[in-house]
């Protein structure tokens, strides 16, 4: 896939903008690694497909939200597994503290925050909120 078919796809957002920080950041990690070699097989098909998957998570996690859920219930952490699973089955095996490393990240760099806050404000709050809940337990 070319980088415009990406971005058709991710409303504009380009991976090839953050290659070389992700390579220097994690490179030589094995989760760089299997997701370099997960991603570099996946079609347009397969890209739609990881969009469509975590529009639904995403879409869960407002769900609960709007309901007033907190984000350390039994209902989020069930959609914090299912993010991972989801981060597993599509770009390397994440362990709890894998999950807890990114959840810390949507927080700490506002780009991550600004990009899952596009899907409903708060989001990325509320997800990394849940995902620290979730790997709390584990």
């Amino acid at each position: 896939m070319t980088n415009t078919e990406l971005k058709d796809i991710f409303d504009g957002f380009d991976p090839a903008e953050h290659e070389a920080e992700a390579r220097e950041r994690w490179g030589e990690t094995d989760a760089y690694r299997q997701s370099t070699a997960r991603t570099g097989r996946y079609t347009k098909a397969d890209w739609e497909a990881v969009k469509a998957e975590m529009n639904a998570i995403y879409a869960r996690y407002v769900s609960l939200m709007a309901a007033g859920t907190p984000p350390d219930s039994a209902e989020a952490q069930a959609v914090a597994a299912d993010h991972r699973a989801h981060i597993s089955a599509r770009y390397y095996v994440a362990s709890p503290e894998m999950m807890r490393g990114l959840a810390q990240m949507w927080m700490a760099d506002e780009r991550f925050t600004r990009n899952i806050d596009r899907a409903g404000e708060g989001l990325a709050a509320y997800s990394s909120a849940a995902v620290l809940a979730w790997a709390e337990e584990q």
